[in-house]
């Protein structure tokens, strides 16, 4: 689905409003001109006559057009369009910094310059892709965070406000007043309650059904690091490295959402905290592209309809991903976490955890491309590979954050010496978060072609060639078939479905 590829078929936008046709939500907005609201295509509320209807394709563009959110369905909170995870190109990138909070931290130039573009030339490229320009597009993101921190916290509205992103007390009661035509003390009178959270931040993040939590939590469970990661008691705990200090959070899959605990050293960095957390379970995902591809193969056909609407498993960090890939070459996955844990202890900056269990962040590319090669528990070749990437990512000569180039980070990674074709696939799977990463000679990803008698080597490549650009996602149903490490789920871990046998 592409907003430019639908926006002419009037047909198809009223079929997706008249049907209220959630797969429709974050991919397009809809306003309406009698009453100056924008909804999702969901909303539950009585449809408008079709002369006072205008499609957006972003919240930003309906703000700028002088819309406020719809207080029943709450547009602003749905899922972000997939198509900013899937795609590589400089607006989708753009729109993955501006979600972790660079246009705050760094100015909407400093934006334009992470990417390598003049402000005019990008501010043009969003406007003509998403109808706003980056000022915008932060300036929505902030009013969203606020509208979450004044419903799901006790914070007082200065630290909301800080918290948030705003410059001061005035711009924030201005833009939410604006956005949501509502006072913040209005906001928060009118919420369902508000938790006292004992200095965590309780959020409920968004996701677009179907969604499968076994495999997606089964995987980080099983690969956590003790110490920077755990499973406990139903949650996916980790220690977070953002721009401002250590935070942590903790994930609990719930029934439509998942529940989100945060703890920040600075307030500021909430809005990449949640970025982070949202990446790492790809909840801004449309299941259904994916779905649908894989449906076509009359192999993994039956897969995809005993549990529809898996995820790729990735990590909140791109650089802690790359190094801990190279941890990991072959190597099992319990060892690759023992040896992860390790370097952690060694290396990694100490973590407060007021309900203990997480100790330490994951160690920074600096301080690894400076470790003497004497102290990493690993075989003196990958000890080699491993300093080299840690001196790479440190230098900036190798991006697998949310705004790098996916072609250029592979041929980045490919000049580091011991990185090879699965690492390399690995990183853009699980770091980058490239939909199409196929790690073609994974042992998990040849014993369940095998078992699946998909063949394997140039075969499966050829075979997978119908899958794209999807093929992440195959990956997924492929672990599941084979008895990869990750299949083991904690008990309390909801599970849809029973292992798929074929």
């Amino acid at each position: 689905m592409d907003f430019h590829a639908i926006i002419g078929d009037q047909e198809r936008l009223q079929a997706a409003v008249a049907g209220r046709d959630a797969r429709f939500d974050g991919w397009v907005f809809l306003a309406v001109t009698s009453t100056r609201i924008y909804c999702r295509p969901s909303c539950p509320a009585v449809k408008p006559k079709r002369e006072h209807q205008r499609f957006y394709p972003s919240a930003a563009a309906a703000q700028e057009a002088g819309y406020r959110a719809c207080k029943r369905c709450r547009p602003d909170a749905s899922p972000g369009s997939p198509a900013w995870d899937w795609r590589s190109d400089v607006c989708a990138r753009a729109m993955r910094l501006i979600g972790e909070g660079v246009v705050d931290r760094e100015g909407a130039a400093g934006l334009a310059r992470r990417l390598g573009y003049s402000l005019r030339q990008l501010e043009r490229l969003l406007i003509a892709e998403v109808g706003a320009g980056p000022a915008a597009l932060a300036r929505a993101q902030r009013a969203q965070c606020a509208r979450t921190l004044i419903e799901s916290t006790d914070l007082p509205m200065g630290q909301v406000a800080f918290a948030a992103g705003f410059a001061s007390i005035r711009a924030f009661n201005r833009v939410v007043a604006e956005v949501f035509a509502c006072s913040p003390t209005e906001l928060r009178t009118k919420a369902k309650g508000v938790p006292a959270g004992g200095g965590a931040i309780t959020l409920r993040l968004a996701y677009r059904e179907p969604f499968e939590p076994s495999n997606l939590f089964g995987h980080l469970a099983a690969a956590g690091a003790p110490g920077v990661e755990e499973w406990r008691e139903g949650a996916y705990r980790r220690t977070l490295r953002l721009p401002h200090g250590p935070g942590t959070a903790a994930l609990r899959p719930g029934p439509g959402y998942v529940e989100c605990r945060l703890r920040v050293a600075d307030l500021r960095d909430v809005t990449a905290a949640v970025a982070r957390c949202r990446r790492a379970l790809d909840l801004d995902a449309d299941p259904h592209a994916p779905m649908e591809a894989l449906a076509a193969d009359p192999v993994l056909a039956p897969l995809v309809a005993k549990t529809p609407g898996r995820r790729v498993p990735r990590k909140a960090d791109g650089p802690e991903y790359a190094i801990r890939a190279v941890i990991g070459q072959q190597i099992a996955t319990a060892s690759a976490a023992t040896v992860a844990a390790r370097l952690a202890e060694r290396y990694g900056e100490p973590v407060e955890d007021p309900d203990g269990g997480l100790t330490r962040l994951f160690p920074s590319p600096e301080a690894l491309a400076e470790a003497d090669p004497a102290h990493l528990p690993m075989p003196g070749r990958r000890k080699a590979t491993l300093v080299a990437l840690a001196r790479a990512l440190a230098e900036g000569a190798v991006d697998v954050g949310p705004g790098a180039d996916w072609g250029r980070a592979r041929e980045a990674l490919a000049a580091v010496p011991g990185v090879g074709p699965w690492t390399i696939e690995m990183i853009a799977m699980r770091a980058l978060g490239d939909p199409d990463a196929f790690p073609v000679k994974d042992l998990g990803v040849l014993k369940g072609a095998a078992r699946l008698d998909l063949g394997a080597g140039r075969a499966l490549e050829a075979r997978s060639q119908a899958w794209r650009p999807w093929r992440a996602y195959a990956v997924q149903y492929l672990w599941a078939s084979s008895e990869h490490p990750t299949n083991n789920v904690p008990q309390d871990v909801p599970v849809n479905d029973e292992k798929v046998s074929v």
